[in-house]
């Protein structure tokens, strides 16, 4: 099957805060192509259109592209390839030491609150076979982004909402951080395949670091990812997508966890793999 490259590579956009005017116009020291397209944007007067440095090069190259494509023809500028970024010396969405997000706890889905099972018990009789997984209880295929033609008729109309509620707890109480991102991201994953981006979805520790990144500088994670949301579904309705954006697959099932009885997650950390339950 032919995989080609998604527009929405890293999933979250992490859109800028009201607090961005008061950064410098450009505060990044220039990597790449992006990065100076970026900055010459700025310059130009679209920062209030563009999210701000640090969140701009948390993203994918691919997503890059996208964030700059409506702005730079604005002003007659074209917009570079997506060349490969170069690796930082300290990755931004490094796992916090203090609760090492790689071993996500088997958290209760709130509708089928008794009846998930244990994630290791779940899949020990199941077979990783490239794009399909095959459990006794059925096989599970790799989602690919869909067309809108195959979307719900509301998928991507405002009242279709991914609905997160804000953390209210204790942040270093790490249990409950970790039981209220496991259900955020139980939550996420679904909304993320119902409006046919199940290939461009974020890995669970890049969710996590997204929550402790944000929650960190005073913003709230909840209404960020909300904004965020709405933002992926305005863009989907005029702008193509393809089936995928690389040829990796997992390398075994112990990267992978149950989110329902539909959908099963594999992630190596960088990269998430979806794979949903045929004929549901």
């Amino acid at each position: 099957m032919t995989r080609g490259a998604v527009w929405l590579g890293v999933v979250v956009l992490l859109v800028s805060s009201p607090l961005r005017a008061a950064e410098p116009a450009c505060a990044l020291d220039v990597r790449t192509d992006l990065e100076q397209l970026y900055c010459d944007l700025v310059a130009r007067g679209e920062a209030s259109r563009l999210p701000s440095p640090m969140d701009f090069r948390r993203n994918d190259p691919q997503v890059q592209r996208l964030l700059l494509r409506r702005p730079a023809q604005r002003h007659g500028l074209s917009v570079p390839a997506a060349a490969k970024r170069p690796e930082p010396a300290v990755s931004a969405l490094a796992p916090q030491p203090e609760a090492p997000p790689a071993q996500r706890p088997a958290s209760e889905v709130a509708d089928e609150p008794a009846s998930r099972p244990d994630i290791a018990a779940s899949l020990s009789q199941c077979q990783l076979l490239g794009e399909r997984i095959r459990c006794p209880s059925g096989s599970f295929r790799l989602a690919d982004n869909q067309p809108n033609r195959q979307l719900a008729p509301d998928a991507l109309e405002d009242d279709n909402r991914l609905g997160l509620s804000a953390f209210e707890g204790n942040r270093q109480d790490q249990h409950a951080v970790r039981q209220y991102l496991s259900e955020a991201y139980d939550r996420y994953i679904p909304a993320m395949l119902g409006i046919g981006l199940g290939a461009s979805t974020m890995s669970f520790t890049a969710f996590h670091n997204a929550f402790h990144t944000l929650e960190d500088g005073g913003v709230d994670f909840a209404a960020r990812m909300e904004e965020t949301f709405r933002l992926l579904k305005q863009d989907k309705k005029t702008l193509g997508v393809k089936a995928r954006y690389h040829e990796q697959l997992p390398d075994g099932l112990a990267q992978c966890q149950v989110i329902n009885r539909n959908v099963i997650v594999c992630d190596d950390v960088r990269t998430n793999w979806v794979y949903v339950q045929e004929g549901r």
